[in-house]
């Protein structure tokens, strides 16, 4: 039998926690009587982070997953729920209130280049965001800053170079730096990695993983490449359009996924075993559209295993029989689908 829990576990080491997140896009109007429409990118969720731990947020193109991470740093304001961060709800707060917070919470592009002033220095850069969020004197700042620069693998006179003079895996360094650089207890990367070659990417990771034990960082990591999660996360939720339909801990969402989509997107990751018998489950058609989203589950419309029950009753996100307390899954199906698969 399904056992409903909180879909936020909340314990003591929570450092970020969210709740009933939804983040609405209003639609513009083709006629003057037409009834106002919403992008429901991110559809009421809810999830909590540990401290010192990472949470890997993956899905197809479309599925809200960036959203989320822009609506946690309030880069977007969030249409409803809460985000607390240390008993505090950072939807709430003002502006000027979230200004010191900003300095806890860093974010990492996914675009190296665009994401630096190409009129700027590194040391301009980094010092900008020091003053900004009150880091130290200047004398203080001129030290961590070299510190930041042999933390991120860059020699010393980096500082004084301008972002085209790097590559693209160098650039995503200085983010890495930018980020440190008012030190964060929380960093979300936002496909950090996904706009480097793969052999820059296996340094890249290898660096945040350092950087995590050595400072007790807390990652959110948004990605679509499971390879690179599953060498990065602690703990990985799968949204699919708008809504979370898989949350467990790495192993347990790699070794046994209890929901349809899930599965499918893990039998696609590319194998160089031969003799392997995974079999890949095929999903046909298109992500429906985020404006009028389908009744019931959402995935019904591209499920191979999906019946009516499907279609008219939506799924609640639940720990099923077959999975642990932390594993939950959305899927009305998932322990005679995946019982034994």
């Amino acid at each position: 039998m399904d056992k409903v829990v909180d879909k936020a576990q909340v314990t003591d080491t929570t450092v970020l926690q969210v709740k009933g997140l939804k983040q609405y896009f209003p639609v513009k109007k083709e006629k003057i009587r037409q009834e106002k429409q919403y992008v429901k990118a991110v559809d009421d969720i809810s999830f909590a982070i540990e401290k010192g731990t990472t949470l890997s947020i993956v899905g197809e193109s479309g599925c809200g997953k960036s959203t989320t991470g822009r609506a946690i740093l309030r880069l977007e304001e969030p249409t409803d729920g809460e985000i607390l961060y240390k008993d505090t709800d950072l939807a709430k707060i003002s502006k000027r209130q979230l200004k010191k917070v900003r300095g806890e919470i860093q974010v990492i592009f996914q675009d190296p280049f665009a994401s630096l002033n190409p009129r700027r220095t590194i040391r301009k850069m980094l010092n900008e965001a020091m003053e900004i969020q009150q880091v130290g004197d200047r004398q203080n700042r001129e030290a961590r800053m070299l510190e930041l620069m042999s933390l991120v693998g860059l020699p010393p006179d980096s500082l004084e170079r301008l972002p085209h003079e790097f590559s693209g895996g160098q650039r995503q360094r200085i983010g890495i730096a930018r980020a440190l650089s008012v030190n964060p207890e929380v960093i979300i990367c936002d496909e950090a990695v996904s706009a480097l070659d793969v052999s820059i990417q296996a340094q890249i990771i290898n660096l945040l993983k350092k950087l995590q034990k050595q400072f007790n960082l807390t990652y959110v990591f948004i990605s679509h490449d499971l390879s690179v999660v599953r060498h990065i996360s602690d703990r990985v939720m799968v949204m699919y359009l708008g809504k979370i339909v898989e949350i467990a801990d790495k192993k347990d969402l790699f070794d046994k996924p209890l929901h349809p989509y899930t599965k499918a997107l893990l039998s696609a990751i590319p194998t160089t075993d031969l003799d392997s018998q995974r079999k890949e489950i095929e999903i046909s058609g298109d992500v429906p559209s985020p404006i009028n989203p389908p009744s019931g589950c959402r995935f019904h419309t591209r499920c191979p295993f999906a019946t009516e029950k499907c279609r008219q009753e939506e799924p609640s996100l639940q720990v099923k029989m077959n999975g642990s307390d932390n594993h939950l899954a959305a899927c009305h199906y998932a322990d005679e689908i995946f019982a034994n698969s």
